[in-house]
């Protein structure tokens, strides 16, 4: 690891690679633009310098899920377009309007929200319909569907909005032939034809996730919104791991061993003693648990590299630590634990954790807690993208996530 001094854990996120991945993944969209998705901090990487990065390497869009995260990329100064799409009554409609953040609807509530704080403000709204065309989630349901498109075309006639795009989500993109893949886009033309019928002309139609963006370019249309796979994950094992499309995994997870000592036979470690040294061994201690979002699920199973080799997690994950034995190898208090990254020192991956614990990769990386630091390599980009194993240009160092002090190198504050 590069980081400037020792942690007790820390996050690597790799700008380059991040790049690299934006790149990749616009040159397989077709020509359609490119929305790097940065909710929930960026999947847990750090928005603000993250959706800086994807800008760079080609991104025109941002998405967030929360007007609330839409909001604070505009606060750190980031540009061009965003769009925010999970909306509750009584939201910062007229600062979402003011910020000049696409905002989405799904039905008429949201619609007569986004008019009143557009009058109140203004100015016109920029709205994006969505629909529902077989996830069961938000967006607006088929049989709705000529309500809203009268009452969000009577909007734009009057001035008070813009519809700016149509847009719907995929349910099972990532099983490769779901039925429910071309039943959902035949839903999705059939409602774009209604609303062009009806005098939408939206600038953007899009449909299309990380996996359909990967295996479904008939999905691409005019835009598409790429999430985990800018973050080098692969949306699922069934398509495939990330190197299969060129991806590299961003975030490498570390921490500095806080002890080593020497356990005698049948000695019981951690919790419950669900694991009780089988002979004299010696155990390393980890200091990170599940409140820095180690799952406790995978007690027993989680994957770690310590001093050249896999260990596993002896025992319950705590809440602060967890212990690995390490068979008699004594590395000294401080050595690296490599809990998962890009794989080049035989390191495990999240998509190995997420098996030990039950889950996606997706949970994996987006629950790295607040307490981890952000360390971002390559904040400027100065060197070819593909340049991704080269010492780090600029380091930042962000106390956890959403509310970090540490500067993002481009002269705002890092977050």
């Amino acid at each position: 690891m590069n980081d400037k001094a020792p942690l007790r854990a820390r996050a690597e996120i790799d700008l380059a690679a991040l790049r690299a991945n934006v790149r990749t993944l616009l040159a397989r969209a077709g020509g359609a633009q490119l929305m790097a998705v940065v909710k929930s901090d960026a999947y847990g990487h750090g928005a603000v310098p993250c959706a800086r990065a994807a800008l760079e390497a080609g991104a025109t869009w941002l998405g967030t899920a929360t007007p609330q995260e839409a909001l604070a990329l505009r606060a750190a100064g980031l540009g061009g377009r965003i769009m925010c799409w999970l909306w509750t009554p009584g939201g910062p409609w007229r600062e979402a309007i003011e910020a000049d953040i696409d905002v989405s609807v799904s039905g008429t509530w949201a619609l007569r929200e986004a008019v009143d704080a557009a009058r109140a403000a203004g100015r016109t709204a920029r709205i994006q319909l969505k629909a529902d065309t077989g996830l069961g989630r938000n967006g607006c349901l088929p049989a709705d569907w000529p309500e809203l498109i009268a009452g969000a075309r009577s909007a734009e006639d009057a001035g008070d909005v813009r519809i700016t795009g149509l847009w719907s989500h995929f349910a099972c993109a990532d099983e490769p032939g779901h039925p429910s893949i071309a039943a959902q886009l035949n839903v999705f033309h059939d409602m774009l034809a209604y609303a062009e019928k009806a005098g939408v002309r939206p600038e953007v139609r899009h449909i299309a996730n990380s996996p359909a963006t990967l295996t479904v370019p008939e999905s691409h249309f005019d835009l598409v919104r790429t999430g985990i796979a800018v973050y080098g994950l692969s949306p699922s094992p069934e398509l495939g791991v990330p190197a299969d499309y060129g991806l590299r995994p961003v975030m490498t997870l570390a921490a500095s061993l806080a002890l080593v000592k020497q356990a005698p036979a049948g000695h019981g470690v951690s919790y419950g003693h669900h694991y009780t040294t089988p002979t004299g061994t010696t155990l390393g201690l980890v200091p990170v648990g599940y409140a820095d979002g180690i799952p406790r699920h995978a007690s027993g199973r989680g994957p770690v590299l310590v001093d050249g080799r896999i260990r596993t997690v002896a025992g319950r994950v705590a809440m602060d630590q967890f212990v690995v034995d390490l068979e008699g190898d004594r590395p000294g208090p401080g050595s690296e634990a490599v809990l998962f990254g890009p794989g080049d020192r035989g390191e495990p991956g999240a998509e190995d954790w997420a098996v030990a614990a039950g889950t996606i990769a997706y949970e994996i990386v987006t629950r790295i807690g607040a307490r981890v630091p952000r360390v971002h390599l390559h904040a400027t980009d100065a060197t070819d993208a593909t340049d991704v194993t080269a010492g780090p240009r600029y380091d930042t160092v962000v106390a956890g996530t959403g509310t970090g002090t540490g500067h993002d190198g481009n002269g705002s504050t890092a977050g």
